[in-house]
């Protein structure tokens, strides 16, 4: 057994407030796993077209693209079909759907009033998803709780976090159970790998474990003790294997070990057989992931076979790996190497922290390519979005991961900042929101005003970064504290501003993909004045809609959690309660537009600026690992995973903060930086 060798779990620091909270809502059928579920969903408003005559013709074409497996639309790279899903990166590439006739020509018609009776509650139940699930009596619509009450139950609102995700999971588990995808609409799944890869079930263990969710845990327990193996003639992608599969099983490791309370199971207590069952896939998995670093720079490969434990460079981008996939893979590797003792999971992604800081990227910003065989960047193109996104968050969480003892990932994330706003903070007309723009051609050259969705990690980050994880009240009692600190929280905040206009922007309430803005020519610099709206004038015309511009080819929604994500950080620093609102009216469009019939769960969708929403046949993993988890944080107390005590890699799993020890350090200095003229032409 492996079990905390250099003491790093605080158990007595936050167990007892934590158990407190999830006692609080444990229901009888978590705990039983047999009672019927009392779930308090209405039919939606606005059920996605399911049977749209366009949709066919945007399935096919899609497809089309997929099969070719190249092309590039709007700046996003295409991938082969067979790809793994991408978080930070994801493939526009979809696969055909069943069209799907509406409900009342594929029911059969009862004949008798009893079964008409049955038939009816089932009908106004069947979106619970689970297979015991009925109608709630007394209980009010889910979409109108915030309307029927004078006082808003974030408890309750929290509950309902909780239905969505029994839903998505009990459609999951009726009609894909082991598969990697799922496809809620025409109730399809598939494997990413000829065995399987756990890439749904790893990715939603602790979800389900801080929703104390045991029925359902123990399950997947199962799945992993009798069906998975990692010894398959495979090609992974290395990020979102370390992400996703590896991240998930350590957080389901600390969460088992230092809350049992949490989704308790016999297999988990101490001398139990399969008791580290989740450690013990990681190592095995970390073993194969870690022949990708076997490059002759030390920067990894981009894939990985897991069966022959090879590491292999990209199909595309001149073999080039992605900057930021390369740099976020640290803070899973540094807490297996803390639990088992073994050096070189720790040596490896240290090596690759040095390479990137040695090719000297100017004011901190590094571009979205670098080769694993000379561990030079690739191009110029400047974005937090994918590709570079995760670099920069990684910095200040192995900050913070190693308890604040490795300062020289804060000296990097305050360049970094300093040189976003320097190069890419500007500002809209004729409004004045703050974005963070992108040099596609160097920072010499001028900026594109285009946002990804995946850069609204930001807002969350800086204040994490401000406040190392303590309230925005504690911090500023500090000696620390500075303008500087003040300056960052306030662009914190106009940027949660921003991402939340994407959106308020759209009609479905669910933002798209990529949002273009209107910029002054030239565009002004971060320290130039400005003042955004401080609401959103629900007027079709209103002035501010005027910022915002998302083009055809962007108007899809996958389920994304990176502006959730923020808004749980924002909140739980500043208490500002208008971020827990956000999220409110988030989750409830997330219900009222992306819901599937039959009991499938809930999708993606291809058009969320139309209502009916045109849908995309797909959950992502990140759906129940990420936006549902990030929401259910959002609404719970404060002393649920606190952020002064751990820290939540990429893919949402937490891992605790730990001291090296004599064992681990850094292991390597920044080189002396050697000055660049800068040449920034707007």
């Amino acid at each position: 057994m492996i079990r905390d060798p250099f003491g790093i779990h605080n158990k007595n620091v936050f167990k007892a407030t934590a158990f407190r909270a999830a006692q609080n809502i444990k229901d009888a059928a978590a705990q039983a796993g047999a009672n019927a579920l009392e779930m308090s969903f209405s039919i939606p408003k606005n059920v996605p077209n399911f049977a749209d005559s366009g949709r066919a013709l945007e399935d096919r074409a899609w497809a089309a693209l997929s099969r070719r497996g190249g092309g590039v639309l709007n700046g996003g790279m295409f991938e082969k079909s067979d790809s793994l899903p991408m978080y930070k990166d994801k493939p526009y590439a979809y696969a055909p759907s069943m069209r799907l006739r509406p409900w009342w020509q594929r029911k059969k018609v009862l004949g008798i009033i009893t079964a008409a009776v049955v038939f009816f509650l089932y009908l106004t139940g069947f979106f619970s998803g689970h297979p015991r699930a009925r109608t709630s009596e007394s209980a009010l619509s889910w979409l109108g709780l915030a309307q029927e009450k004078d006082q808003v139950d974030w408890d309750e609102r929290r509950k309902h976090v909780v239905d969505a995700f029994e839903v998505s999971w009990d459609a999951y588990e009726r009609y894909g159970w082991g598969k990697d995808e799922f496809h809620p609409v025409s109730k399809t799944s598939k494997n990413m790998a000829p065995k399987g890869l756990g890439w749904i079930i790893i990715d939603a263990l602790d979800t389900m474990m801080l929703m104390n969710q045991t029925s359902r845990l123990r399950h997947a327990r199962e799945w992993l003790s009798t069906s998975l193996t990692w010894d398959q003639d495979q090609d992974v992608n290395t990020f979102e294997t370390t992400i996703r599969m590896l991240g998930g099983l350590l957080s389901a490791h600390y969460l088992s070990n230092e809350f049992p309370d949490l989704a308790p199971l016999t297999e988990d207590d101490e001398g139990a057989d399969g008791e580290d069952l989740y450690l013990e896939k990681a190592r095995d998995l970390a073993d194969r992931l870690l022949s990708a670093f076997e490059s002759e720079s030390g920067i990894p490969y981009a894939s990985v076979n897991l069966g022959e434990y090879k590491g292999l460079p990209s199909h595309s981008d001149g073999g080039a790996s992605s900057t930021a996939e390369a740099t976020t893979l640290q803070l899973e590797f540094k807490y297996l190497a803390k639990l088992t003792g073994e050096k070189n999971f720790w040596d490896k992604v240290e090596k690759v922290m040095e390479v990137i800081d040695d090719n000297q990227p100017e004011d901190g910003l590094v571009p979205i390519y670098v080769y694993a065989t000379t561990g030079e960047f690739r191009g110029g193109n400047i974005r937090l979005g994918s590709r570079g996104d995760s670099y920069y968050e990684y910095l200040i969480k192995q900050y913070l991961q190693t308890n604040k003892k490795e300062p020289v990932y804060q000296e990097m994330w305050n360049e970094a900042l300093e040189g976003v706003r320097k190069h890419l903070v500007t500002y809209t007309e004729p409004s004045g929101f703050t974005i963070i723009a992108e040099r596609p051609d160097g920072l010499e050259y001028p900026l594109s005003p285009k946002m990804d969705h995946l850069v609204c990690f930001m807002p969350g980050t800086i204040a994490l970064a401000v406040t190392d994880g303590l309230t925005e009240a504690e911090a500023r009692k500090l000696p620390t504290w500075s303008k500087k600190k003040d300056d960052d929280m306030q662009l914190a905040r106009e940027l949660m501003q921003t991402c939340w206009g994407m959106y308020k922007y759209m009609k479905t309430g669910l933002a798209a993909e990529i949002t273009y803005f209107n910029t002054y020519n030239p565009p002004p610099a971060a320290s130039a004045p400005h003042q955004a709206p401080a609401e959103f004038d629900p007027d079709p015309n209103a002035e501010w809609r005027k910022d915002f511009i998302v083009h055809s080819n962007d108007v899809h929604n996958l389920q994304r959690p990176e502006t959730v994500e923020s808004l749980f950080y924002m909140w739980r620093i500043t208490g500002d309660v208008k971020y827990r609102e956000w999220g409110w009216e988030m989750f409830k469009s997330f219900a009222n537009y992306t819901a599937v019939e039959d009991r499938g769960g809930f999708t993606s969708l291809l058009d969320a600026n139309t209502i009916p929403p045109t849908v995309k046949d797909n959950m992502e993993s990140f759906w129940l690992a990420e936006t549902l988890k990030y929401m259910y944080l959002l609404f719970s107390p404060n002393d649920l995973l606190p952020l002064d005590k751990i820290v939540l890699n990429t893919e949402a799993h937490p891992f605790p903060r730990f001291d090296m020890g004599p064992l681990f350090s850094t292991g390597w200095q920044r080189k002396p930086r050697t000055p660049k003229a800068s040449k920034k032409a707007e």
